[in-house]
């Protein structure tokens, strides 16, 4: 039997798409320009939502992004609730997506432990 979707999950799904969306067409803070929403993670009732994000620079250190997404939260609490039309709409908490840097360091010890192709095979 397959497992039912969980309502926060879907509502998670729509927040973070929305804002990717304001991400990249509405806010004009240059510090958010590469910050890339990697997941949502939404409250049973709706009213906090974790919002995970990575920087596209690349740098280990996302101090500035995490400031400005924290300064713009007031504007994208704003926006999502107007656009998902949620009796309430949740309170962001921003928070950095270590996962993508985690995966590459994994991939480059991997590369290193692996037995080097022998030309031919």
């Amino acid at each position: 039997m397959a497992v039912p979707f969980r309502r926060a999950d879907r509502v998670g799904d729509l927040i973070r798409r929305e804002l990717s969306r304001l991400l990249l067409r509405e806010i004009k803070d240059p510090r958010l320009s590469q910050v890339i929403v990697t997941a949502v993670q939404v409250s049973s009732d709706l009213r906090h939502a974790r919002v995970f994000f990575t920087a596209g620079t690349g740098g280990t250190d996302h101090a500035a992004e995490l400031k400005g997404l924290q300064a713009a939260a007031g504007f994208l609490r704003g926006h999502l609730g107007r656009s998902l039309r949620l009796r309430y709409a949740p309170e962001l908490a921003f928070e950095v997506d270590d996962s993508v840097d985690r995966s590459l360091h994994i991939a480059a010890l991997l590369k290193q432990v692996a037995p080097p192709e022998e030309p031919g095979e």
